[in-house]
């Protein structure tokens, strides 16, 4: 969302060098460490009472607090509200802070828990250091931030100097944190309509060439473009998905071959653009298959299960995630209610539970900043970096879950009872961690051995109960040592998609329609019946030498079509041809009709291009 203008792939870098992290001298969001004298500034108003609360509102006894300060001492782990006059409801006169457990090791560089930050469109140069401490105190491994393509290249093949882009990189750079960087829109000279894909794919290539060289010692891994599947960010079929990420995955491993060029993620899974997407072989074009997803957590499964029999086996990346909360009250503040607030805490290791379940090299929370969409407020953080109760759930996750991998998920567990279980290093230790919750109401859960240690979702210590543990809606951590898993009954984490062998070509087909003709919900363009058309057709050549090659066609048998059978492109550079298309026949009516075209290279490779199209009867 944001509209405002492999295993193996995970571990490549970033982890040597990275330091533990440590809250920045002026405590910006009054985040803290346990162990630190927690020191915070009130804001000056008429003289009234302060008082302090815990994440359960129960006051809190302190004493140091003036008018202009509080001196609150060394407050255990949590979250806590100071409150003028002590009204939880009072769009005034409160001030959040939080307590975390400080990393006893560095976040592995291989941890699956990332947070998207859109650091570069909600922070001034003067706050991202702090917002990106903030995202590291909280044990995240990945970020993900947004970027401008009309921004960085006004012109074509003019690029701007300096950008908050950059800022953001070297910020986030600095706080031993890995990045994920994105686009999703065109600058005017490359497609009028902003929100589409450019129009011709060498402006891609170049871009993406650009960005990989230009960021290559800070930015690890590329989205070419976020949802690209939905109307907001253009309403693209999947074989324009396609076509464009082969451009651009070709671009981005010129200007940096050990960049992970990630799938451009899909916001939806609906069956006929997956299919769109698959017939178009994209497998060598992509390091990692991207993908979003706000769905009930039960549904979980039907969605992984859809986006896997598309990824060519490749490890998959969820890059936003979450199940957010509306806001309610005061339209300037836009803050959910205290039991919203209580929910969208307990909802952070819910969701990253279920989808690291699901096998995921990579999943990112949705989202830092303080940030609405209607009535919904996305953000754990509010506009001056104090703390939501979600972001000390967060911190509880990328501690406790740090490299977390899905052993299973609990078998014949009652009806209203989640529980999942992953090895983990929380706090450097090897440990097998299950994550257990009620999905309503109250549930007992028997453990089949005493655990190890045992926290809230906030990070929390609980009470040790034996074996026998009562479960709210709020998550349980329960730590156990190396082979717990063989004592629990589990159902196993989906298996990974068989890898399927793909290799890439510099030569890329691609069709250029008009927005106008693109049937998205069967991922098609429109074409009427026994009416003679010419599709625009684009052949590239990402090469550094002319190539020259055979086109074939394969297209419904009463079909008439008529397509030039060679031709030759030069490096670096398209040659547009004509494709002659008459639907006859008995095919008017039908969902969809596909068209393949094939080409023969030689040792540069086999393109492909498959398209759809929906049949429409003439007027």
């Amino acid at each position: 969302m944001i509209c405002l203008a492999a295993g193996s792939v995970l571990a490549t870098a970033a982890g040597p060098g990275r330091k533990l992290p440590q809250p920045l001298p002026e405590h910006p969001g009054h985040v803290f460490l346990a162990g630190e004298e927690v020191v915070v500034a009130l804001p000056l108003r008429e003289p009234a009472q302060w008082r302090l609360f815990d994440y359960e509102d129960r006051p809190v006894p302190v004493s140091g607090i003036t008018q202009a300060r509080a001196e609150l001492g060394k407050l255990p782990l949590g979250w806590y509200e100071l409150r003028q006059g002590g009204d939880p409801t009072s769009s005034t006169g409160r001030v959040s802070l939080a307590v975390l457990a400080p990393l006893k090791v560095p976040t592995p560089a291989s941890s699956p828990i990332g947070l998207d930050v859109a650091m570069a469109w909600f922070y001034g140069p003067e706050q991202m250091p702090a917002a990106a401490t903030l995202s590291a105190l909280a044990g995240v491994n990945w970020v993900r931030d947004r970027l401008s393509w009309p921004e960085l290249e006004p012109r074509r093949g003019q690029f701007a100097a300096w950008t908050r882009y950059d800022a953001s990189a070297q910020a986030q750079a600095m706080a031993g944190l890995r990045q994920l960087q994105v686009n999703h829109i065109s600058p005017a000279w490359a497609n009028p309509q902003s929100a589409r894909l450019p129009t011709n794919l060498v402006d891609a290539y170049q871009f993406h060439r650009e960005i990989a060289r230009r960021w290559r010692s800070s930015i690890e891994a590329i989205e070419p473009w976020n949802e690209a599947d939905i109307e907001m960010f253009g309403g693209h079929t999947g074989s324009e998905i396609a076509s464009f990420q082969k451009a651009a995955y070709l671009g981005l491993k010129a200007g940096n071959p050990n960049v992970i060029a990630c799938q451009n993620v899909f916001a939806d899974h609906r069956p006929d653009t997956l299919e769109d997407f698959r017939d178009n072989e994209p497998w060598a074009y992509f390091d990692t298959f991207n993908l979003h997803h706000y769905a009930p957590l039960d549904s979980y499964p039907n969605v992984y299960a859809d986006f896997r029999a598309v990824s060519g086996g490749k490890p998959l990346w969820v890059t936003e995630c979450s199940v957010p909360v509306r806001w309610s009250g005061d339209e300037r503040l836009k803050e959910p209610s205290p039991a919203d607030l209580r929910a969208q805490a307990e909802r952070v290791a819910r969701v990253f539970a279920c989808a690291l379940h699901e096998g995921p090299s990579g999943a990112f929370y949705f989202l830092l900043p303080h940030y609405t969409e209607g009535q919904t407020q996305f953000g754990i953080l509010r506009a001056d970096l104090t703390p939501r109760p979600a972001y000390v759930a967060l911190a509880a996750v990328g501690r406790l879950l740090a490299d977390a991998k899905p052993l299973g998920r609990l078998k014949d567990a009652l009806p209203n009872l989640r529980g999942f279980l992953f090895r983990a290093r929380p706090d450097g230790q090897a440990r097998e961690v299950l994550v257990a919750w009620a999905t309503e109401g109250t549930a007992t859960l028997t453990l089949p051995r005493q655990p190890l240690g045992a926290f809230d979702h906030l990070g929390r210590p609980r009470a040790s109960a034996g074996r026998s543990v009562a479960l709210s809606t709020a998550p349980g951590f329960f730590l156990f040592g190396s082979g717990a898993a063989r004592d629990f009954a589990l159902t196993p984490p989906p298996e990974a998609a068989p890898r399927l062998e793909a290799k890439v070509c510099p030569v890329v087909l691609q069709a250029v329609l008009p927005k106008e003709r693109v049937r998205l919900a069967a991922s098609a363009y429109s074409l009427m019946s026994n009416q003679p058309d010419v599709i625009p057709l684009r052949v590239y050549n990402f090469s550094d030498r002319p190539v020259r090659g055979r086109l074939a066609l394969h297209a419904p048998a009463a079909w008439v079509v008529q397509l030039p059978a060679q031709v030759h492109v030069e490096p670096g550079a398209a040659t547009d041809l004509a494709l002659a298309v008459r639907a006859q026949g008995q095919t008017a009516g039908r969902s969809v009709e596909k068209l393949l075209i094939v080409g023969d290279f030689g040792r540069q490779g086999r393109p492909l291009l498959s398209l759809r199209f929906k049949v429409e009867l003439s007027k």
